[in-house]
């Protein structure tokens, strides 16, 4: 099992397929984009799968998420997916789009055997996804979520980032659109991990401004917080429910005690937190021959080194020098 020094255990494990992206948004990359990743440095499909079969079946990983940059953008996509819901025990699916290209990819997705997706969402204007996005995409994010749903890629779930001054009053708008259509809706609080490093808390919408937006149109309760588990979101039924609407408090509301996850980047380095700032190298141990017992070790060790939190708040935090693109969500 991959447990920590905390009493942690990690069993959800997100895949970074690519650090490429075919957004600019604001908060994560400048217009240009970045210097992206020597193609020889990203893991083949088949040391991914090798890594997918070691983590199922020797370290306790029941739940895997693929995500970038952005994983439509990997050619082998499909057959990564399959190789997953292939392994016994058979894990959990998931994949963390910006949803371009999703209206094509999603039927051979459903087919390969994903469970479900999870798409960013900011806004529903178009001036402001051009604005944030820098790219008149909005109309494809809209069709490949509606194909994702048709596919059975279900529950399809949307992720929406509010800025102060560009889409802070739009989270009304957004909840209403996904009661409309069966999505759940899931509020994040914009984090340090754009490639700029021009985070400032001051500029962040926080959970409390966001729920108090709702408030004012929906009736919200809160769920019972015994069944959130290791979720990140807080849940809230909406006018009484079933439909709930979620807020992820990443900085106001740390959930860093119960966390599960465990993070693999498109180069092969491990990461025990979102916000770490050392990595555990595996591509080397792939390349040279070594035993799957010599890699699972190795990423014990990474995960036994994961510090209590992520330190946003403490006056000392520094970002990491990795932006999210580079990480994987």
């Amino acid at each position: 099992m991959l447990t920590d020094s905390y009493g942690r255990t990690a069993t959800d494990l997100r895949v970074s397929l690519t650090d490429r992206c075919n957004l600019r948004c604001t908060y994560c990359m400048p217009p240009e984009g970045l210097d992206w990743l020597p193609k020889d440095d990203v893991l083949t499909d088949d040391e991914v799968a090798r890594l997918l079969r070691i983590g199922v079946t020797m370290l306790g990983i029941t739940e895997i998420r693929f995500t970038g940059g952005e994983p439509l953008l990997r050619r082998g996509l499909p057959g990564l997916v399959a190789a997953a819901t292939a392994l016994d025990p058979r894990p959990q699916t998931a994949l963390t789009t910006n949803g371009i290209g999703l209206a094509r990819m999603a039927p051979a997705l459903a087919d390969a055997g994903l469970d479900r997706v999870n798409v960013s969402l900011d806004t529903l204007r178009h001036d402001v996804f051009e604005k944030l996005a820098r790219r008149r995409r909005l109309d494809d994010v809209l069709a490949g979520m509606a194909a994702a749903a048709a596919a059975g890629l279900t529950p399809v779930k949307v992720n929406a980032v509010l800025m102060r001054g560009i889409n802070d009053d739009e989270a009304p708008d957004l909840l209403r659109y996904c009661l409309e259509r069966g999505y759940e809706l899931r509020f994040i609080e914009q984090m340090p991990l754009d490639a700029q490093h021009g985070w400032r808390r001051d500029d962040m919408v926080t959970a409390d401004e966001i729920l108090d937006r709702l408030a004012a149109e929906f009736d919200l309760a809160e769920s019972d917080a015994a069944t959130r588990g290791s979720a990140p979101a807080e849940r809230f039924r909406v006018d009484g429910g079933p439909a709930t609407v979620g807020v992820i408090g990443s900085v106001t509301r740390p959930f860093c005690g119960a966390c599960d996850r465990v993070r693999l980047t498109a180069d092969g380095q491990i990461r025990n937190c979102l916000f770490a700032r050392e990595e555990s190298d595996l591509r080397p141990l792939l390349r040279g021959g070594a035993a799957d017992d010599e890699i699972a070790d190795r990423w014990r060790a990474a995960v036994a080194a994961k510090l209590p939190g992520h330190g946003i708040n403490d006056p000392a935090f520094l970002q990491p020098s990795r932006p999210m693109s580079a990480i994987g969500g």
